[in-house]
């Protein structure tokens, strides 16, 4: 009889913890770890999607222009600054020039004193012409006097031999006019030399457009061809883009494109696809390409500024449809869940292409009408149970 208080405890501790266990394991199935994982779930449809590429890409200048003597000197001046607004003709700097100044004075007097050797050359020349005149004469008439028997043959031979000397004179004169004019062309042709090499120690831009970059200060000594002032035509900015080889396949020239330039986050920007580089990169294994804006941001981009770039592509055949938070990789293996009996089972599929609003091709392992999970509150796994539900919180279909 004493047993009987115990065993009524007993029952009655058991009588509470029972209904307690009963009721932890309902909370633990409804809403603890073992619960159902709420998920949402659509039906595979075939449709036609335009497919996106996506590429990174650097702001430059179709044209810049570097402007820098043609000789080696030393910079004089330099007018601009980078940024500075500059117009064709415009005069950017100088170069020193030294003793060019000196050089065209010394041509100057050399043209001078060329100029007096023309005119003694000149009046030797006339000399030289009336003597060859009146030595002719003179023979002539000798010549008609010997004939008459009035003079002997060696006074005669003598008018010949003065005949033939003032020729000899005469195209010697003649020579040396010649001589004189090519003298004084050839100073003449160094003079316009030196001249034009001092025109060209003034450095002018031959466009209109923007200071990009000032690569030297006054003082500074440069070799021939070194650019001094770089100058771009703002409005040639194009980007050269970069795309992966794997998935240019239907890029072309004229494809609409989207900008997006990191220095105005929000803004997008229309261009197209100008041309595709017939070089591509070896290394990335990415294929270049030029694309334009359709028209230029108000505040321009910074030359080098990067800027992502969006085709879109040419529309694709129906196929299986899925959006892309559907797609998961899972042991390595791309792949959605598909619902069947009520219950999740991980299917691989290969992939294709994307459009804009988030869908990607299924080209095998999915099929018209077949449902699968799209997003899910909790990681999903082969023995998981869920619960079909019409949106998740915090998730925007």
């Amino acid at each position: 009889m004493k047993f009987l208080p115990v065993n009524r405890r007993i029952l009655a501790l058991l009588a509470v913890i029972i209904p307690l266990l009963v009721l932890l394991i309902y909370v633990a199935l409804r809403s603890g770890p073992l619960a159902p994982i709420p998920v949402t779930v659509v039906t595979v449809e075939n449709r036609s999607i335009a497919p996106v590429l996506f590429g990174i890409g650097t702001v430059e200048a179709r044209y810049t222009y570097r402007i820098g003597p043609t000789v080696a000197g030393r910079i004089k001046r330099v007018l601009v600054q980078v940024g500075d607004g500059v117009q064709a003709g415009q005069l950017l700097g100088e170069m020193d020039p030294v003793d060019l100044n000196d050089r065209i004075a010394a041509q100057e007097a050399a043209i001078k004193r060329a100029e007096a050797g023309v005119i003694a050359a000149e009046a030797q020349l006339r000399e030289t012409l009336a003597r060859k005149t009146y030595a002719e004469k003179q023979a002539g008439r000798y010549e008609q006097l010997l004939q008459a028997r009035s003079v002997s043959e060696e006074i005669v031979e003598g008018r010949r031999q003065e005949r033939q000397v003032t020729a000899e004179g005469f195209t010697a004169a003649r020579a040396n006019l010649d001589a004189a004019l090519q003298e004084l062309a050839r100073i003449r042709s160094d003079r316009e030399g030196l001249i034009q090499q001092r025109s060209n120690l003034r450095l002018i831009t031959p466009v209109r457009g923007l200071v990009a970059a000032r690569n030297a200060d006054p003082g500074t000594t440069v070799v021939a061809g070194q650019s001094v002032v770089e100058v771009i035509d703002p409005a040639s900015l194009w980007i050269n883009v970069r795309f992966d080889q794997l998935r240019v396949s239907g890029l072309h020239a004229g494809l609409p494109v989207q900008i997006m330039l990191r220095s105005q986050d929000g803004l997008s920007f229309a261009g197209r696809v100008l041309r595709l580089e017939p070089m591509a990169d070896a290394v990335t294994e990415e294929t270049l390409a030029k694309v334009t804006f359709d028209a230029l941001p108000k505040r321009l981009p910074h030359v080098g500024e990067l800027a992502e770039v969006t085709v879109a592509m040419s529309a694709l055949p129906e196929t299986p449809v899925v959006p892309n938070a559907s797609v998961q990789r899972v042991d390595g293996r791309l792949g959605v869940w598909r619902i069947e009996n009520d219950k999740p089972r991980f299917t691989p599929v290969k992939a294709g292409a994307n459009d804009l609003d988030g869908r990607v091709q299924i080209l095998d392992g999915l099929k018209a009408g077949e449902r699968f999970v799209v997003y899910s509150q909790r990681a999903l796994g082969p023995r998981s149970r869920i619960k079909i539900v019409e949106r998740l919180d915090g998730v925007t279909p």
